[in-house]
């Protein structure tokens, strides 16, 4: 969708909810809320609704308030709150409904408020506040480092079983989850603010423009060698933070699954 669309269904979205006595509240999120990066043609529309107590299910099941409701094509609930709605011009978007006090539920990080009939922004703040709590702790070196060791094994293990798929994905999926929050927690940039603390795998070429090349090209390759280069990159990168467990385990690895 080109840029002058998405904001026009942006501003067709907000115009039609604000028709909604039972809408408070419309929270952009994502590339939506324009904040720390900006959407582009390939963007989505994300984006929380909240609506009076008891007006929830209502809004999930009758899409009529959507812009151009008549062109959508597929339409589904995914989550207890979150919905995924397709149109024929092959635009997404992805929104959830919520009552005021279910804010708390969400997971934010870039918001943009849109609509605020009933003084959402404290609750935002504060799920924007849980949320960077939440996320930074997952990001303990010792408990990375060792995820990612073992999701290494797995997925070897069971690309040497003959079970490829599934060895793609804990090597080239998990593990490197697992590498990349470590990266990213270890360096202290200032472009690391464009990155997305729900998820690491986001625009992390944008900030490490050499090692994304690197990676993407290791993904390209067979899973023992992919496991390889990862290991490679974590001694590389992360020299100081590797403990002699994690030596041990390493080579273990190397001897064992990589030889």
């Amino acid at each position: 969708m080109k840029i002058i669309k998405y904001d026009k269904f942006t501003d067709d979205l907000k115009d039609k909810l604000l028709n909604y006595n039972q809408v408070t509240g419309l929270v952009a999120v994502g590339s939506m809320s324009k904040q720390n990066h900006q959407p582009d043609e390939w963007s989505d529309h994300d984006f929380f609704v909240i609506v009076k107590s008891g007006y929830q299910k209502e809004f999930r099941e009758n899409l009529s308030w959507l812009p151009d409701f008549e062109n959508i094509l597929l339409s589904f609930q995914e989550t207890e709150h979150g919905l995924k709605v397709f149109y024929n011009n092959g635009h997404l978007i992805e929104f959830a409904v919520f009552d005021k006090e279910e804010l708390f539920l969400a997971k934010i990080n870039s918001y943009r408020i849109l609509i605020d009939k009933a003084n959402i922004k404290k609750n935002i703040e504060k799920t924007k506040d849980k949320t960077t709590v939440q996320a930074s702790s997952y990001t303990d070196n010792d408990l990375l480092i060792e995820q990612f060791i073992t999701n290494l094994v797995v997925g070897i293990g069971r690309y040497n079983r003959g079970e490829i798929i599934s060895g793609h994905q804990f090597v080239k999926v998990s593990a490197l989850n697992k590498l990349l929050l470590l990266i990213e927690k270890n360096n202290d940039l200032d472009e690391n603010k464009i990155l997305d603390n729900l998820d690491p795998l986001r625009r992390f070429e944008f900030v490490y423009p050499e090692l994304g090349s690197e990676i993407n090209n290791l993904l390209l390759k067979p899973i023992p060698k992919a496991a390889k280069e990862l290991l490679n990159i974590l001694k590389r990168e992360l020299p100081n933070e590797i403990k002699t467990k994690h030596k041990k385990s390493i080579n273990i690895v190397l001897e064992k699954y990589l030889k």
